[in-house]
């Protein structure tokens, strides 16, 4: 029978910490997609930020992983993050080939994603604060 554990009220978990990770750095890669037109630096910027980005991507793979198992919740958290970590690496093809009608639009999705996660992860955590489940 496994059990179900919840966060310490007040603690930051490893997923939230992930999540937050992967959506700054969505974020920096939308300001560095702007200097890449207008800068020489930018290039080098975006190239650096895209692999923070994928690294973050796996990470969050990893938190979600590690928040089901122990704990034996759902595993609904490792479905998100694995097609996130497929739509990365989409989106790294994409920016190698050099075809932005397709680059920029599923960047602009997957910020929109990141930010829904992060978004329900902190809606549930501050459902658990307020005591409503």
């Amino acid at each position: 029978m496994a059990t179900q554990t919840t966060a310490v009220r007040g603690r930051v978990t490893f997923l939230q910490v992930a999540i937050a990770l992967q959506t700054l750095a969505i974020f920096f890669q939308a300001v560095t997609a702007g200097l890449v037109l207008s800068s020489s630096h930018g290039e080098v910027l975006h190239s650096a930020g895209a692999r923070v980005m994928y690294g973050a991507s796996m990470l969050y793979v990893l938190a979600a992983i590690l928040a089901w198992r122990p704990g034996g919740g759902a595993p609904r958290p490792i479905l998100y993050a694995s097609g996130f970590l497929v739509l990365a690496s989409v989106q790294v093809v994409l920016g190698i080939a050099h075809i932005p009608s397709l680059h920029v639009p599923l960047g602009v999705l997957m910020f929109g994603l990141s930010v829904l996660a992060l978004g329900q992860v902190l809606s549930t955590r501050l459902s658990h604060r307020s005591g409503t489940r």
